[in-house]
């Protein structure tokens, strides 16, 4: 069983997310406090404009509601030659506070959302693994970890995409076991065989056929997330324990962090919203 204290939640389980025209946006001020009452122990921080971005007031508020900061999802464009992602991410690191905290890098086409995505040629390829490099160094820098998320519609989904990451750098991962499955990596058998580079986990468990129709192109990835292609912890397809035992038999140490993504299409209310999966997600965890 994993320690409470190591349990964290993500603001895109209530909806919350970076994608323009995503869905209904709920205030801060309700996730936090559904948070709290939860029991989690922290939280990842969300898009920018979630939370302050002076990150004295963001320390403040968050503690307000007794919850520890994370760190956060920043997303960046890489694989570009021509771009630097580095004054972007600097950026970002100005309102992450203290240091210690986990820089969650996706690598981003440049488009909005995570519907289409391009394919890289050799020189992106090469751009992304210099970047990859110079952005967890100037996070190290900065005294933060990073670690890179491969994620649908980022230009690191797939196994093979996720292998070249592996031998082509030094790169810490974040596990997200759902993007992990949809973009057909298996999540089990990436913790057995590279739980040496896990970082950090994003904990989601999904829809099996609805993460099928994803991969051949019938549904896309916005669309699946609206049906419900993340299911809380043990009401989907994915070996949950199998993968936790996995990264504690090796000695993984670091956060659990619940995201079921979603889409909300209005205010829900409060016996029927987010809070009612994240609590089923927890009960999961305490049982296993």
């Amino acid at each position: 069983m994993i320690a409470a204290s190591r349990v964290a939640a993500a603001p895109i389980s209530w909806g919350v997310c970076e994608v323009p025209g995503w869905g209904h946006q709920l205030a801060a001020g309700r996730v936090l406090a559904e948070m709290r009452d939860l029991g989690v122990a922290a939280t990842e921080f969300g898009p920018d404009g979630f939370l302050p971005s002076d990150p004295g007031e963001r320390a403040a508020l968050l503690g307000s509601y007794g919850l520890r900061p994370v760190g956060g999802f920043v997303p960046l464009v890489l694989h570009d030659p021509g771009r630097d992602p580095l004054p972007e991410l600097s950026r970002a690191l100005d309102s992450f506070g203290e240091p210690g905290a986990t820089v969650v890098l996706a690598a981003t086409t440049g488009l909005d959302g995570y519907d289409e995505r391009p394919v890289l040629g050799p020189e992106h390829w090469s751009a992304l693994l210099t970047n990859l490099g110079r952005a967890t160094g100037h996070a190290a820098d900065r005294g933060h970890r990073a670690v890179l998320h491969p994620h649908v519609g980022t230009v690191v989904e797939t196994r093979e995409e996720v292998g070249r990451v592996l031998d082509g750098s030094d790169a810490a991962l974040c596990l997200d076991t759902g993007h992990l499955l949809i973009g057909g990596t298996d999540p089990l058998e990436l913790a057995r065989a590279s739980a040496g580079r896990v970082a950090h986990v994003h904990l989601k468990d999904v829809d099996a056929a609805l993460a099928r129709r994803v991969q051949t192109g019938d549904i896309g990835y916005t669309a699946a997330v609206r049906e419900g292609i993340y299911r809380p912890l043990g009401q989907g397809d994915i070996d949950i324990t199998g993968i936790i035992d996995a990264l504690e038999g090796v000695g993984y140490n670091g956060w659990y962090v619940l995201e079921q993504d979603m889409v909300l299409d209005a205010e829900p209310d409060p016996s029927a919203g987010p809070a009612r999966d994240v609590r089923a997600c927890l009960d999961f965890l305490a049982a296993a």
